[in-house]
C-alpha cells in the first residue's frame, strides 16, 4: 500500500527512481564551480583526519554547499526498542538543523522507501504530508535521496530544496554519489571509534577494580588481626580500637569506591 502511494505521483508525497525520471534527465546542467569542488573534499579529508568526530557535520555542510541546496542531511537507520525499524537524523544542515537526532518512522518515509528500492531516487513532499505526520518542516520541492551501506549499517543522505521545482540536476546527482561512500565510511567510522572506546572504558574498568579489589584486602587482613588482638585482652585495647575503626574506614570507603566504580558500569 505504501509503495502505490509513493508511486501514484500523489500531492502528497512523490518519490521516484531518479535515472528513469524523464524530467529529471531533462533538466540542463547547472555551471559547476570546479574549485569549490575540490576545496570542499580537502575540507572534508582535512577534517577525517584531525576531527572525525565532526566528519558527518562537515559532510552535510559541504554537500548543501556545493548543491546549492536550502537543506541537506544524513540518516542512519536503526532499531527501536521493540525492534521496529527507524531513521535518525544523525547529521543535518540548512533550513533542516533545528531537526539534528530527530527520529522518523520507517513507514511513509522517503528514507525508507529508498532503501527499498537500493537506488537514487528524486523527491517531493508537499506541506500537507507534513502536517499530515505531525512534522513542522518546510515542504521539499525538489530533492534527491541517496542510499549508502557499510558492513550492514545503512541509510541515506540528501539534499533539499524548499522552493525550486527543478533545483538539481545530473552533475549534483554525480557528486552525491561520491559523498555517499564518504558518508558510508564516516559512519563506520565512527562506530568503530565508539566501539573500541567502549573496550578501552571496560579494560581500564577491570583494571581498577582489580587494584581496588588488591587494595581491599589489605585493610580487611589488619582488620581481621586488629579483631583477633581485641579479643585476647590486654593495656593495648584502646589503641587497638582505634585502630580497628581506621581499618575499618579505609575498608568501608574502598568497598564504595568499588561499588560506585560498578554502578557506572
Amino acid at each position: 500500500m505504501l509503495d502505490s502511494l509513493l508511486t501514484s505521483n500523489q500531492p502528497e508525497m512523490y518519490v521516484v527512481d531518479l535515472a528513469s525520471d524523464a524530467d529529471f534527465l531533462g533538466r540542463s546542467g547547472h555551471s559547476r564551480n570546479v574549485e569549490a569542488e575540490v576545496d570542499g573534499l580537502r575540507r572534508l579529508a582535512h577534517v577525517f583526519a584531525q576531527r572525525p568526530e565532526l566528519i558527518l557535520q562537515e559532510l552535510t555542510e559541504v554537500t548543501m554547499s556545493l548543491c546549492s541546496a536550502e537543506s541537506a542531511g544524513i540518516t542512519l537507520e536503526e532499531l527501536d526498542r521493540e525492534g521496529k525499524s527507524q531513521f535518525r537524523w544523525i547529521a543535518t544542515a540548512g533550513q533542516y538543523k533545528g531537526f539534528l537526532g530527530a527520529v522518523l518512522p520507517r513507514e511513509y518515509s522517503p528514507c525508507g522507501t529508498c532503501l527499498e528500492r537500493g537506488r537514487p531516487q528524486l523527491f517531493r513532499v508537499s506541506q500537507s504530508y507534513l502536517d499530515l505526520i505531525g512534522v513542522p518542516a518546510l515542504p521539499v520541492t525538489d530533492g534527491i535521496l541517496i542510499p549508502w551501506e557499510a558492513e550492514g549499517t545503512r541509510g541515506t543522505i540528501w539534499v533539499i530544496a524548499h522552493d525550486a521545482r527543478g533545483a538539481f540536476d545530473r552533475e549534483d546527482y554525480r557528486l552525491m554519489q561520491n559523498l555517499s561512500d564518504f558518508a558510508a565510511i564516516a559512519v563506520r567510522h565512527q562506530q568503530q571509534q565508539e566501539k573500541l572506546l567502549v573496550q578501552a572504558k571496560t579494560a581500564a574498568t577491570d583494571k581498577l577494580a582489580n587494584r581496588l579489589a588488591h587494595q581491599i584486602n589489605n585493610p580487611l587482613q589488619a582488620l581481621v588481626q586488629t579483631l583477633f588482638l581485641l579479643e585476647q585482652g590486654g593495656p593495648d585495647s584502646a589503641a587497638l580500637c582505634r585502630q580497628a575503626t581506621g581499618d575499618l574506614a579505609r575498608l568501608s570507603g574502598l568497598v564504595k569506591e568499588l561499588l560506585e566504580l560498578h554502578r557506572q558500569d
